[in-house]
């Protein structure tokens, strides 16, 4: 399952360089992210009380929550970033760079959580890097 909601990630990942570009034409890339930002959070309660699951919200630990926040914050900046990148460039040389993401969370993968760097995983994200840099020139 988990290869099949990465594809669906990455085929809606490409729909937000597509619409984001498309929508921050005329206005400013910060308002733009806060709007979306607040349309994803409102989908996404609708989603989890639908599902059931917003009951749960206070079994969630201390120390899960502080990662969870700090990987929110994370990802604000990340869109703030991305909007401001779409405003000015091109979408297609915007996600390409963005997928860089791909590179950094294998090196920090194996920094902080273990993960085994492998001669094929160096040889991925090198191909990943030339490959960014080949669409971004």
């Amino acid at each position: 399952m988990w290869l099949i909601y990465s594809l669906l990630a990455a085929i809606f990942a490409a729909l937000v360089a597509i619409f984001g570009k498309i929508g921050i034409k005329n206005i400013d890339s910060t308002l733009a992210t806060t709007v979306r930002a607040i349309i994803m959070a409102g989908f996404l309660v609708m989603v989890t009380l639908f599902l059931g699951k917003f009951g749960r919200f206070g079994s969630i630990d201390s120390r899960s929550m502080k990662f969870i926040v700090l990987s929110g914050v994370a990802g604000a900046l990340s869109w703030l970033f991305y909007f401001s990148a779409l405003k000015f460039g091109l979408a297609s040389r915007v996600a390409s760079v963005d997928r860089l993401s791909v590179v950094f969370v294998v090196l920090l993968a194996a920094l902080f959580l273990g993960e085994t760097l492998t001669l094929k995983s160096i040889m991925g994200i090198t191909l990943l890097t030339i490959g960014a840099v080949i669409l971004v020139l």
